[in-house]
């Protein structure tokens, strides 16, 4: 497994190279001057070229193209057009408040997605399983934001329990909870009932095979059979989901973050994208892509703990 994974993580290089050269042709390649929006009313023709000679905007492509790698192997992103700060620095400030919202709305997701899934799986056929059934597809026609405007209704609009915006402090963990299990229900709901769904269906397949039969001709009660011969396999397909989700849902935060005005990484990036400040979305994107690939590789290696029979080569 240990030479399975050194291969895994070297294969990051060309992925990485692959995003960071596609993320900055993009970016570049979209309509619009950031000078001219950064300067507004007031911008003429020698303030926007003098403001693209500093940024290096003047400079052809593939120059900017070579320092901006040179750069990048060093660890800076550069300097952001709007706020003249290192880009890293507000990445820094932003990325745990979405990290936080990404890992708790999972955790929830998987705490009520997995159970209801085994639950009903178990009593297959019955009103238990028509009701998850229908919640979860329930879960899945609302969009996100959607449910978290009906969330701020309701607890911080008619009953006060919660706080409407913003993202809390860390110092404070109550306050921090407080700012961050709303928006963590809206954004995994979803997810939460995809898992539901996934479950269920891998859970109900798992339970049809021949040693499954077999362990119940032996006598062994349901959840004997349940949790002790058919989960660990049925839980495969749903690890791979939550993997994904780990790595995707911290991308996805955008418009969560917007409804609840978190101060997160995906805020950051709408705001960033408004403003043409190419160099804190070139940061922005490239920390989320990064994201999504070391959890698709957390995920591979995780295979080999829920299942120890998977072999690597």
């Amino acid at each position: 497994m240990g030479t399975y994974a050194l291969r895994r993580v070297l294969l990051l290089i060309p992925i990485v190279w692959g995003v960071v050269t596609v993320v900055f042709l993009v970016v570049h390649s979209l309509p619009g001057n950031p000078a001219a929006v950064l300067l507004g009313p007031f911008a003429t023709a020698a303030r926007e070229a003098s403001l693209d000679a500093q940024w290096g905007l003047n400079k052809p492509l593939p120059v900017q193209y070579v320092q901006y790698l040179a750069n990048l192997v060093q660890g800076n992103f550069g300097i952001s057009y709007l706020t003249n700060e290192p880009a890293a620095l507000q990445i820094e400030v932003a990325l745990p408040y979405t990290l936080a919202l990404g890992v708790l709305s999972v955790i929830l997701a998987v705490l009520i997605g997995i159970p209801l899934g085994i639950t009903a799986a178990a009593r297959a056929g019955t009103w238990v399983d028509h009701s998850s059934v229908i919640l979860s597809l329930l879960e899945l026609a609302a969009p996100s934001f959607l449910i978290g405007i009906l969330l701020l209704l309701l607890f911080s609009g008619d009953l006060g329990w919660l706080p409407a915006i913003g993202g809390g402090s860390f110092s404070n963990l109550g306050n921090l909870a407080a700012h961050t299990i709303m928006p963590a229900i809206a954004l995994g709901a979803g997810l939460h009932a995809f898992l539901t769904r996934i479950m269920r269906s891998s859970l109900l397949s798992v339970l049809h095979e021949d040693y499954i039969r077999t362990a119940r001709s032996k006598g062994l009660s349901g959840r004997i059979v349940i949790y002790k011969h058919a989960l660990r396999n049925a839980l495969l397909p749903v690890l791979a989901v939550v993997g994904l989700a780990l790595g995707s849902i911290v991308g996805g935060t955008a418009v969560i973050e917007e409804v609840f005005a978190r101060p997160g990484i995906g805020a950051l990036l709408v705001n960033s994208v408004t403003g043409r400040d190419y160099v804190q979305v070139q940061a922005c994107v490239i920390v989320l892509a990064l994201s999504f690939v070391l959890m698709n590789l957390v995920t591979d290696l995780a295979y080999g703990v829920v299942d120890p029979r998977i072999q690597y080569r």
